[in-house]
């Protein structure tokens, strides 16, 4: 189970062997890769997470089982210390400074908040990047462009088809007048996302409610704020602190017959309407497999261009589209020229109950 701030410091390709001595590892940083009696290399790769939820554990679950399979294809050990900053700005740096001092051959940063960060703290060491569901890399600054990245990190990108959400939103309630746009001021992810939204919407003729919150307990009273509003839908983008707090409002919107539309699948695990965008294992898997190209391939991190994904995947919750009395088969026959592929889910209430048992923990 994954704690606050507490290292997970694990051999994915297990040895009985002990790393003897120390060579220049591939990135060319300065870094060092530690080489075992029979030859096999060791990269350790401080994986630091954001906060705990669906998507992000899914990325890091993804990233572990991959680079497992990249250890033993390419006969050499990554090394995982892991750290969760569990959304705080003061223990997201001390994690930073902690694996600068520890000299890790390379840093995977989840999600936007947690790159910016370890940006900052690798200035001067040059610790390769790479960062795991991005959605505007460009508009956080940690790149220069999307193919031409430059410095010491790269990634991958979750970037939202805001668009796209929004056809998937009229094809179902082509009467929508009015939409609430619920989201935390203090993501970048969501900046660009909700000025597309604002564009979109204006353009339709259609009016919006703005509402943020960047706690469980302030986006929860925002929701009460958009039903007593009167909006007909509520649009989020891959905003981790709105799917923080989704377990605790999606039976608000349910219980008001709003459907929730979200730019990420993992919105629907937790029980939102409809959520839309990238395959999260695929990006993680994907996120690991350019680890591997720059610590064992030796490809240089500055001109390995951001990996995007196609947005094309609409995940349904059947439960909340029963409660708000919905026909599942007419959603999904007005939800096919809209995406490439659509899945069902349940709301997953065990994800709560983890997180809250790891937070107890703690």
């Amino acid at each position: 189970m994954k704690k606050n701030f507490l290292k997970k410091t694990a051999a994915i390709l297990l040895s009985a062997a002990m790393c003897t001595s120390m060579v220049a590892c591939g990135s060319g940083t300065g870094s060092t890769a530690a080489t075992a009696d029979d030859g096999q290399k060791t990269y350790t790769v401080g994986v630091v997470q954001y906060v705990d939820d669906a998507s992000l554990n899914q990325i890091e679950e993804n990233i572990e089982s991959r680079l497992a399979e990249l250890g033993e294809e390419k006969n050499v050990k990554f090394n995982i210390q892991y750290e969760n900053g569990q959304a705080d700005g003061t223990t997201l740096n001390q994690i930073a400074a902690d694996l600068v001092a520890d000299k890790v051959d390379l840093i995977v940063a989840i999600a936007t908040p947690t790159a910016q960060i370890m940006q900052a703290a690798t200035e001067d060491d040059q610790i390769p990047i790479v960062f795991a569901a991005s959605s505007d890399p460009v508009g956080a600054k940690l790149v220069a462009s999307m193919d031409e990245p430059g410095g010491n990190i790269t990634g991958t990108s979750d970037a939202l088809n805001t668009e796209a959400i929004f056809n998937l939103m009229f094809a179902q309630n082509p009467d929508t007048k009015k939409v609430g746009l619920l989201y935390s001021k203090s993501e970048d992810a969501s900046t660009q996302a909700i000025a597309d939204a604002k564009a979109i919407l204006d353009e339709k003729g259609v009016e919006y409610v703005e509402k943020t919150g960047t706690t469980v307990d302030e986006v929860s009273s925002a929701a009460d704020a958009l039903i007593a509003e009167g909006v007909d839908a509520v649009f989020t983008p891959t905003d981790n602190t709105i799917m923080k707090s989704e377990l605790a409002i999606y039976e608000k919107f349910n219980e008001a017959k709003i459907p929730h539309y979200a730019g990420a699948d993992s919105f629907a695990l937790n029980g939102s309407f409809v959520g839309y965008g990238v395959d999260y294992a695929n990006l993680g898997r994907e996120t690991a497999n350019m680890v591997s190209e720059i610590l064992v391939d030796g490809k240089d991190i500055s001109t390995m261009p951001v990996k995007t994904f196609d947005n094309g995947l609409a995940m349904i919750n059947t439960e909340t589209c029963e409660e708000l009395g919905y026909d599942l088969s007419e959603v999904e026959a007005a939800f096919k020229p809209y995406c490439t592929g659509i899945k069902e889910t349940t709301t997953k209430q065990e994800f709560d109950a983890a997180t809250s048992s790891d937070s107890d923990s703690q």
